[in-house]
C-alpha cells in the first residue's frame, strides 16, 4: 500500500510528480505568513476546545505545538522542508510529527481557503497600519519643509511652461494633500480588510458547531464574513490596496520627477544632499538624483503588480481556485516597495537645499505676472476676455522688444489701455502677485499661514 505523505493524498493512486511539486510550491514566498498561520491557527484550536469539538488537553498541545514552531521559525532554526506546499502544510505536518494525533485535529472545521484568506487579511492589517504611519510621517515632513521655506516664492508650472508665482510652502503643501487623501484611502481600505474569514471552509462552511464569532474577537476582528462563497474567493481587499499603493507611489513620483528636473543646470532650484544620490563610472562631475529616479521607476512596478492582480481575478469561476495563489507575490512585494519608498523619501525630504535666489527670480521671469495685468483691468470694469486680449498683446510687444513687463513706462502701457494708472505697478511684483490670491485654498501667505495652522491642529 502506498505511503500518503500529502494530507489530501486519500483518493490518489500515484504520487505527485517532481516537477509538479515544485511548480505549485509557494512556500519560498508565502512563508513570510507563518506568523500570522500560527496566530489564526491558535484561535482555531482554543475555539475548537471551547466548542468540545477537540479537548482541552488536545488544544493545550496543539498551541504550546505551534509556539514553539514559531519560535523556531523565527530564530531560524526552524527545519522548513522543500517538499511542503506552502506555509500551513509547513507548520500541520511539523506539529502533527512532534505532537501526534492532536495536530491532525487542528484542520477541523476549516480548509486552506479560508485560513490563507484570514492570514492574508492578518498580515495586510498590520502592514497597513505601518504604512499609514509612514504616511503619516511623509506628511509632518512636508508641512515641516513648507514652514522653513515660509516666504520663498517660485514660478507654477502648467504644460512644463512658466505661469504664475506660487509660494514654495503652497507647492509643498499640495503633496500633503495628496497624502491625504492616501491615508484615507488605506483607512477605508482597512475597514474591508478587518473582516473575519475562517468558518467559510472550502466554500459552504462547516457542518461541525464552530463559533466564528468567538475566533473573531480573538483576532480583534470586529466582523465576520457574510458568504463564505464570497469568503474563500474575495481579493477586493488586496486589489484595492495594492492600487492605493500604486495612487501613493504616482504621487511620490510626480514629487521626484521636480526633484530630478529642478536639479539639472538648466533649473538650479534645489540641491539633494550627496548622500541620496550617486555619480558617474566615467563622468566625474556627475551627481545624479538616482533615489528619486528609482522611486519613479518602482511606480511602474506596483502598477505592474496591480494589473497583475486584477489580470488574475478577471476570469475566475466561483469559487476558489489555485490561480489565487499568485495573488501573494504582486502584494508582498508592493508592500515592501511602498515601504522602502516612503521610508527613503522622508529621510531624502529633510534633506533638501532650495535655491531661494533662483526660484524667485525664476518667478519674476517668462511674464507670470501677465494674468495680474488682466485682473487689474477687470477692477477698471473692463470685461475678462477683453483684459485678456490687452494683456497679450502687451506681452507680444514685450516680446519684439526684448522686455519684461516692469520694464514699461507707464506711456507704454497706456498705448494698449489708456485707463491704466500707477498702482499698476505694485501688482507686477512676484509677491504681490502671490499675496493677491487670498481666495481658500489659495497661494497667498495669509491663506498657507491658515492651512498650516489647520493642518497642525488636527
Amino acid at each position: 500500500m502506498q505511503k500518503k505523505e500529502k494530507p489530501w493524498g486519500g483518493r490518489f493512486s500515484e504520487p505527485t510528480d517532481g516537477e509538479v511539486e515544485a511548480f505549485t510550491s509557494s512556500l519560498h514566498f508565502d512563508r513570510r505568513l507563518y506568523r500570522y498561520d500560527i496566530e489564526g491557527s491558535i484561535a482555531h484550536a482554543r475555539m475548537l476546545a471551547k466548542q468540545g469539538i477537540i479537548t482541552r488537553a488536545e488544544a493545550t498541545a496543539i498551541i504550546a505545538g505551534l509556539a514553539t514552531i514559531r519560535g523556531e521559525i523565527e530564530t531560524g532554526a526552524f527545519p522548513f522542508n522543500p517538499g511542503d506546499e506552502d506555509i500551513h502544510m509547513a507548520v500541520e505536518k511539523a506539529l502533527t510529527d512532534r505532537i501526534g494525533e492532536a495536530g491532525g485535529k487542528l484542520h477541523t472545521g476549516r480548509s486552506r481557503n479560508d485560513q490563507i484568506a484570514l492570514d492574508i487579511r492578518l498580515y495586510l492589517r498590520d502592514e497597513i497600519g505601518r504604512v499609514i504611519g509612514l504616511v503619516a510621517e511623509l506628511k509632518a515632513g512636508f508641512v515641516a519643509l513648507a514652514k522653513k521655506e515660509f516666504g520663498v516664492i517660485l514660478p507654477g508650472y502648467t504644460h512644463l511652461q512658466k505661469a504664475q508665482p506660487v509660494l514654495l510652502a503652497h507647492y509643498l503643501l499640495a503633496f500633503w494633500e495628496m497624502l491625504d487623501r492616501d491615508e484615507s484611502r488605506l483607512r477605508d481600505c482597512l475597514t474591508r480588510v478587518n473582516v473575519m474569514p475562517l468558518g467559510a471552509a472550502a466554500l459552504a462552511g462547516t457542518g461541525l458547531p464552530i463559533d466564528r464569532r468567538y475566533v473573531a474577537r480573538l483576532l480583534k476582528f470586529p466582523h465576520v464574513t457574510a458568504n463564505s462563497m464570497d469568503s474563500v474567493s474575495d481579493r477586493d481587499y488586496i486589489a484595492e490596496f495594492v492600487f492605493t499603493a500604486s495612487l501613493i507611489m504616482m504621487h511620490l513620483s510626480r514629487f521626484c520627477e521636480d526633484l530630478i528636473i529642478w536639479s539639472t543646470d538648466e533649473f538650479g532650484y534645489v540641491e539633494i544632499a550627496d548622500a541620496y544620490t550617486t555619480g558617474s563610472s566615467i563622468m566625474p562631475q556627475k551627481k545624479n538624483p538616482d533615489v528619486a529616479e528609482l522611486i519613479r521607476g518602482k511606480t511602474g512596478r506596483v502598477y505592474g503588480h496591480l494589473v497583475a492582480l486584477l489580470t488574475i481575478l478577471k476570469g475566475l469561476p466561483m469559487t476558489y481556485n489555485r490561480d489565487l495563489q499568485e495573488d501573494k507575490e504582486p502584494l508582498f512585494d508592493a508592500v515592501d516597495t511602498l515601504r522602502a519608498s516612503l521610508k527613503i523619501i522622508t529621510s531624502m525630504l529633510c534633506r533638501l537645499s532650495f535655491s531661494r535666489a533662483r526660484m524667485e527670480a525664476g518667478a519674476a521671469s517668462g511674464f507670470s505676472t501677465a494674468t495680474d495685468v488682466a485682473e487689474y483691468l477687470v477692477t477698471k470694469a473692463v470685461p475678462f476676455r477683453e483684459a485678456h486680449g490687452i494683456a497679450g498683446r502687451i506681452v507680444a510687444y514685450c516680446i519684439e522688444r526684448d522686455k519684461a513687463l516692469t520694464d514699461l513706462s507707464l506711456k507704454e502701457f497706456r498705448r494698449f489701455y489708456p485707463g491704466f494708472g500707477k498702482d499698476l505697478f505694485v501688482r507686477l511684483t512676484v509677491r504681490q502677485s502671490v499675496n493677491s490670491r487670498r481666495v481658500p485654498g489659495g497661494t497667498a501667505e495669509a491663506m498657507v499661514r491658515r492651512r498650516i495652522a489647520e493642518i497642525e491642529r488636527r
